[in-house]
């Protein structure tokens, strides 16, 4: 007993999927090509954006920190969880673990508040167009966006803080890839309800105060957009939007049904692949639908290219 005291205050151990094996070893492949995947399409977004002075407007600047959340999101897991994918080693430092816990949390908690964020620029856009740009000012833009990271901060230090101060009895084995919030109130070895139901009740606050302020401006979106007569003008609102209504329902449909579960209702192994999905998955696919449906996207990701095609041949002149 004394032995695994000493052990669990130095590391964890990350069970994973180490009971499959082999499915361990495509996941190892499946992993890195979405790992790939989000990184370029989510720094491809950001230069794009910040490039094309005709993408320097609220909803781009939101965009841009939708794909730095992901880029700090994926970073924060991938890695870790690829070395335990690829060798019998499957331990995290006490330090790595609780890191990992609180980055988790802080990232998962502000693209919950971020996209409602989006939800206001696009309500604001559609339904007070001519006033668009002296509402949503570079001023209160940034203020949202500290306002979010802020309280998004505040609600991990409060619920991680929470979580590490239960006892475990030097019980250091999660059952799972990453060191996140359910995993760790398992191995405490004292009755958990109190600190269940705070997390559940914090959880409604976080997750399903922002999804109320999306579909309440969703549902004034609608009308809007219902009032527009030109067919091209109501397809152009219906593309953006629609990218971030895609976004929203993948996102907080995954979050919903893993989190919002008193007494944690989902299946060992149903709750590590949904926690696989909206960690890996979901970040990689926010890029494409971004860019999709959008002209103004496509039109800087070609400039973009472009450009560095440009620079290639260049280089290669000089050369010879």
């Amino acid at each position: 007993m004394g032995q695994n005291n000493h052990t669990s205050l130095h590391c964890f151990i990350l069970l994973g999927f180490s009971d499959h094996p082999k499915l361990e070893m495509v996941l190892s492949g499946v992993v890195t090509l979405f790992y790939f995947i989000t990184w370029v399409g989510n720094t491809a977004i950001i230069l794009a954006s910040l490039l094309d002075s005709h993408l320097h407007t609220p909803m781009y600047f939101f965009l841009r920190n939708l794909s730095f959340l992901d880029l700090c999101f994926t970073t924060s897991i991938i890695p870790q969880m690829l070395v335990n994918l690829w060798g019998p080693d499957k331990t995290i430092s006490y330090v790595g673990c609780v890191t990992q816990l609180y980055v988790y949390m802080w990232l998962g908690s502000t693209e919950c508040l971020l996209l409602a964020v989006m939800s206001y620029d696009r309500f604001t856009a559609i339904c007070k167009p001519l006033h668009y740009l002296v509402i949503m000012n570079p001023h209160l833009c940034l203020k949202m966006i500290i306002t979010v990271w802020s309280i998004s901060l505040a609600v991990s230090v409060l619920l991680c803080t929470l979580t590490l101060n239960l006892p475990r009895c030097g019980n250091n084995l999660l059952d799972h890839f990453l060191c996140e919030l359910p995993a760790m109130v398992k191995i405490a070895c004292i009755d958990t309800t109190t600190v269940e139901m705070s997390v559940f009740a914090l959880g409604i606050v976080i997750v399903l105060t922002p999804l109320g302020l999306i579909l309440i401006s969703y549902g004034y979106i609608a009308k809007a957009v219902l009032r527009i007569k030109s067919k091209e003008g109501q397809q152009k609102a219906i593309n953006t939007c629609g990218s971030h209504l895609t976004v929203v329902s993948i996102f907080y449909g995954t979050i919903i049904y893993m989190y919002l579960q008193p007494g944690n209702s989902a299946s060992k192994d149903q709750g590590k692949f949904l926690t696989l999905f909206y960690t890996i998955v979901t970040p990689s696919l926010n890029p494409l639908v971004y860019t999709l449906r959008n002209k103004d996207m496509k039109n800087a990701l070609r400039k973009l290219v472009r450009v560095d095609c440009e620079s290639t041949k260049s280089k290669r002149d000089q050369k010879s």
